[in-house]
């Protein structure tokens, strides 16, 4: 992960300044519960181009919570399947990073979720099967629509 991600105050934040800045939140308050949350969101654009947001969310539950993020554009997506299933794959590469990264770092006190744009309504609703399926392959707790406000909330911000 040599890409720089963008603070919710605008910062552009390598990985080692992330995992520093989500210690120093978790360290603030550690007798609260936390949860890391990666979630992706895209848009379609034209000639088979999109956008996607991939976010790493730091919620202190029941408390506030904060965010990082960034956008890559890339070409050659021509279905909505296509575009769900590169979001999971973001969200996977990231969360595997950031997790190790925090796992390295000594961090504790942490539940980690993937947040994924599908849900039981919409046209999304076809693909819940297969990329739920892919995220517990990669033994990882996930949520879906309308719970998964990292990708639908969040990175949809951005997008």
């Amino acid at each position: 992960m040599d890409y720089l991600f963008n603070s919710s105050f605008g910062l552009k934040l390598n990985k080692e300044q992330i995992i520093q800045s989500i210690n120093e939140f978790i360290n603030a308050a550690p007798q609260k519960n936390y949860k890391v949350i990666i979630g992706s969101d895209s848009l379609r654009r034209p000639e088979n181009k999109a956008d996607f947001v991939t976010a790493i969310v730091v919620h202190r539950v029941g408390n506030g919570g904060k965010y990082f993020w960034r956008h890559l554009e890339m070409v050659k997506i021509h279905t909505l399947r296509d575009r769900i299933i590169q979001e999971v794959l973001l969200s996977l590469e990231t969360g595997k990073e950031i997790l190790e990264a925090l796992q390295k770092s000594g961090a504790k006190n942490f539940d980690f979720e993937i947040h994924v744009d599908v849900g039981e309504k919409g046209p999304t609703k076809s693909l819940i099967q297969e990329v739920t399926g892919i995220i517990r392959a990669n033994n990882f707790e996930f949520k879906i629509k309308p719970n998964s406000y990292g990708a639908s909330k969040v990175a949809d911000r951005h997008v």
